[in-house]
């Protein structure tokens, strides 16, 4: 009689369970990353029919504001890794406790950027380079903008308290939303109401304070149903901080990144940087996509961890290392193919063609690098492993500044940079590699 083979009691998840659940987190935090950015394109398609001060007026505003909210942008990927913890340990009261702590953190924070950044609007501007005919409304447009901060950063907070809880279509809806209120109240104000560039910075202001008021409805319904307080708790708020500390060094060595490859492209020449902005900005796109599954990676990775299940852990993490790699090829080879369409929408200028296409297809080649880069970074964001994330990025910073500061010493160009950045990716490559190979990640538990 042949033996019968029983099936183990839990068998680990299958592969297309783990693609349903990236595809399911992983598709609508794209679309919810893609409607940030149309903020600053609304603003400027409507600003920019004022006049060329108020448009470069409020280029200035809107690259301090990037500035200053993107720095914090550990309040979601922090809250996003501690949330998803307590939701794979089925403890919702304590996973929207822990969400809470953080967007109290996001409104203490906001507050304090409000007031650095009321007093000190003009200096700031100047320093930014703006001319004296763009600087007034630069001015205006920061010190307008500046009081919807912490409505950007309970934005953030509250986004990562429900990529936790798994939930990446609200974050959508809201950012939809807030998109379509956004360039409704702009028109309406500068236009209909004759304000000018303080309507568009007010319009802002607006939308963005209704969609942190949306957010605020939805996790304090889910407190209220969950018995969770949502009182300020001195304790958790500093849990918060402590936790995003990490995440804030490796957000800003990134930034470093970013300053130091455009400064040397601006040495380079008119001509290089012109290109370098439009690699800069196509690559900034395809981050997004990518970035999409490195953040269902921080919600998956949280909630096995949470569920003390190592093996799920591990198996999620092949399965997302996978699609970057298949991510990756796609964009490259996107990009290769589809160039001779894109590229004349950015310039007509055959200089700046000429120099971009080479740098161009060295970010192509570059793209399997950036997939496998931006999961394991969700990976490990998931699994708290914040402190090794920053130093990971401070050894990576320290590689390629020397290296692209001797582009222009050696007589490199735009494509000798962008090999710069290849090299500064495959630096990350191989430290996140080897913290996910050494299974260090893997701690399990409702908390780190």
């Amino acid at each position: 009689m042949t033996p019968m083979i029983q099936a183990p009691a839990s068998p680990p998840p299958s592969r297309r369970r783990h693609d349903r659940e990236i595809i399911s987190l992983a598709v609508p935090a794209f679309g919810a990353l893609v409607a940030e950015p149309l903020f600053v394109m609304v603003d400027s398609a409507i600003v920019g029919h004022l006049g060329t001060p108020q448009l470069a007026g409020l280029a200035v505003a809107a690259a301090l504001l990037t500035t200053a909210v993107s720095i914090f942008v550990f309040l979601a990927y922090a809250t996003t890794a501690a949330v998803a913890r307590r939701v794979g340990a089925g403890d919702l009261a304590s996973a929207i406790r822990q969400g809470m702590d953080g967007i109290w953190l996001a409104l203490l924070l906001g507050v304090v950027v409000i007031a650095v950044t009321l007093p000190t609007a003009p200096w700031l501007v100047d320093v930014f380079g703006a001319s004296d005919t763009a600087a007034p409304y630069a001015t205006t447009y920061l010190r307008i903008s500046s009081l919807g901060i912490p409505a950007m950063l309970v934005v953030m907070a509250a986004t990562g308290v429900l990529r936790g809880l798994q939930d990446t279509r609200t974050p959508l809806y809201v950012a939809v939303g807030g998109f379509a209120a956004n360039g409704a109240l702009n028109a309406g104000l500068v236009y209909g109401a004759g304000f000018g560039i303080a309507g568009s910075a007010w319009g802002t202001v607006i939308a963005q304070v209704s969609m942190a008021a949306a957010y605020l409805i939805v996790v304090v319904r889910g407190a209220r149903r969950h018995g969770a307080s949502l009182r300020p708790d001195a304790a958790g708020i500093r849990a918060s901080a402590q936790a995003g500390v990490p995440l804030l060094v490796r957000t800003l060595s990134l930034r470093a990144v970013l300053l130091i490859a455009t400064a040397v492209a601006a040495r380079l020449g008119d001509t290089e940087i012109a290109a370098h902005q439009i690699i800069l900005s196509l690559w900034s796109l395809m981050a997004f996509a990518l970035d999409a599954i490195a953040i269902a990676g921080q919600a998956i990775i949280g909630r096995y961890l949470g569920a003390d299940d190592a093996q799920g852990a591990r198996e999620a993490c092949r399965r997302m290392v996978q699609w970057g790699i298949v991510s990756g090829v796609v964009f490259g080879a996107l990009i290769v193919l589809a160039r001779p369409l894109f590229v004349p929408l950015f310039t007509g200028d055959r200089s700046v063609q000429d120099t971009l296409l080479p740098a161009l297809l060295v970010v192509a080649l570059s793209q399997p690098i950036a997939g496998v880069v931006f999961v394991l970074d969700g990976v490990l964001m998931g699994a708290g492993d914040g402190p090794y994330l920053a130093w990971a990025m401070l050894v990576t910073l320290a590689v390629f500044a020397p290296v692209a500061l001797l582009v222009p010493v050696i007589g490199g160009g735009l494509t000798t940079l962008w090999w710069a950045m290849t090299l500064m990716m495959a630096v990350r490559l191989v430290t996140l590699w080897l913290r996910t190979r050494s299974g260090k990640w893997i701690v399990t538990g409702a908390t780190r």
